[in-house]
C-alpha cells in the first residue's frame, strides 16, 4: 500500500501544483469570473489519482480485491499529497508572484456589488468583507482554506472511488 500511495500521491502532488498554477505560469493573469472553476476543475482532475491508486492498488498489489475502508484510507493519503500541492502553490502566488492578490480581490468583489446592491446596502457590505479580509486575507490561511478544500473533495471521491472499485471475497 505505502508504494501504491506515494507513486500515486506525488503524481497527485505535481499535478495539483502544475494544473493549479498553470494560468498564471502562462501569464493568463487572474479573471476572477473564471477564476474557482479553474481552480475546482485544477483540483478535480489532480484528484483523479485517487481512483487510479486505488484500482492500481486492488488490481496489481491486493490480488483483485480491496474494502471500502481500505479504499478510502488510500484514497485520502494520496489526497493529502493533492492538497499538499494546491496549498504550496497557492501559498507561493500570494506571497511571491502576486501579494497584492487578496486586495485585488477585494476591489472586485466590491466592484461587482456596487452593479447590485443600494448604496447602504454597498456600504454594509463591503466593510463586512473588509473585515473578513483582515481577518482571513493572509497568505497563510488562504493556502489552509485550499489545502482543506482538496481534501474535503478528496473524502468525496475516495468514497465515490472506494463503493465503485470495492471487491471483497
Amino acid at each position: 500500500m505505502k508504494n501504491t500511495v506515494i507513486k500515486y500521491g506525488l503524481y497527485a502532488l505535481l499535478s495539483g501544483f502544475i494544473l493549479f498554477g498553470l494560468p498564471f505560469l502562462f501569464g493568463m493573469g487572474v479573471d476572477f469570473d473564471y477564476g474557482e472553476l479553474i481552480g475546482y476543475t485544477s483540483m478535480i482532475l489532480s484528484l483523479l489519482f485517487v481512483y487510479f491508486g486505488i484500482k492500481h492498488y486492488r488490481d496489481k498489489v491486493n490480488e483483485g480485491k480491496v474494502s471500502l475502508g481500505k479504499a478510502i484510507k488510500i484514497g485520502m493519503l494520496i489526497a493529502l499529497f493533492s492538497a499538499v500541492g494546491v496549498a504550496l502553490f497557492d501559498y507561493i502566488y500570494t506571497t511571491q508572484i502576486n501579494p497584492d492578490f487578496a486586495n485585488e480581490y477585494l476591489d472586485y468583489s466590491i466592484k461587482k456589488m456596487e452593479t447590485t446592491l443600494s448604496p447602504e446596502e454597498l456600504k454594509i457590505k463591503s466593510a463586512e468583507l473588509k473585515q473578513q479580509m483582515e481577518d482571513y486575507g493572509s497568505p497563510t490561511f488562504m493556502a489552509i482554506m485550499m489545502f482543506a478544500s482538496v481534501v474535503i473533495l478528496g473524502f468525496v471521491i475516495s468514497l465515490i472511488s472506494g463503493l465503485i472499485l470495492q471487491r471483497k471475497n
